[in-house]
């Protein structure tokens, strides 16, 4: 059964959340604030954590961080009631792959929730290579000159939609909508966020990208 970890410090919300996933036939566990999130995301291993940002005793930002740091592969979307884009894109770069704004509809974070997790279950069963860097779709890994690199699932899951074009730029707009299922409604800086790390992991040189490439006012191409 898929496990799903929400970390909410609002209990009435998250015995919301909790029901409503349960009836969908999740495993669903619950922590009220971020130093028993973290714990529990690390002793129960998760396939999704719910992580809100504004928790007592640690923060999401903390709490992520510290899971990444870890090597958790667990998807995770944030919930914030903030509405600053630099929030948003702060907690993409610690690692998080989605977010949804409070307040939310229950059926609209459900569908986010299923998403991500369809992405994590039925990979790319294609492998790929460009410099240094070797792509297993079947296994979810890539490997850098023999090392392995961790990837976030939406950072993976964006890497082979670049892959699969062979060298084809794609805009921000369709990969929001192949990666995130997402609308061109939603924040288009998600995307630029989660190529800027992909750049750092796997590029030599993050500020002269040689295979992740920028098409100036078009999207991004990945130079095969």
């Amino acid at each position: 059964m898929t496990k799903i970890l929400i970390v909410e410090d609002n209990a009435d919300l998250a015995f919301g959340l909790r029901n409503n996933l349960e009836i969908e036939g999740y495993e669903v566990a619950v922590a009220h604030d971020g130093v028993a999130g973290l714990a529990a995301a690390q002793s129960h291993a998760p396939d999704l954590v719910v992580l809100d940002l504004m928790l007592p005793q640690m923060d999401g930002y903390r709490v992520l961080h510290e899971l990444r740091a870890s090597g958790s592969k667990a998807a995770v979307l944030l919930l914030t009631a903030r509405s600053e884009e630099a929030d948003k894109v702060r907690g993409l770069r610690l690692g998080a792959d989605d977010y949804v704004t409070k307040p939310f509809g229950v059926l609209e974070l459900i569908a986010r929730i299923e998403a991500l997790l369809r992405r994590t279950r039925h990979p790319s069963r294609k492998s790929f290579r460009f410099g240094d860097v070797e792509v297993d779709g079947d296994r979810r890994t890539v490997l850098r000159d023999g090392a392995p690199v961790t990837l976030t699932p939406m950072e993976f899951d964006l890497l082979v939609a670049l892959l699969k074009r062979g060298g084809a730029v794609a805009s921000r707009v369709e990969l929001l909508q192949e990666v995130w299922g997402h609308s061109a409604a939603v924040l288009t800086r998600t995307v630029d966020t989660h190529i800027a790390e992909l750049r750092r992991k796997l590029e030599r040189d993050p500020a002269a990208p040689e295979f992740i490439l920028t098409a100036r006012k078009a999207g991004y191409r990945l130079s095969q």
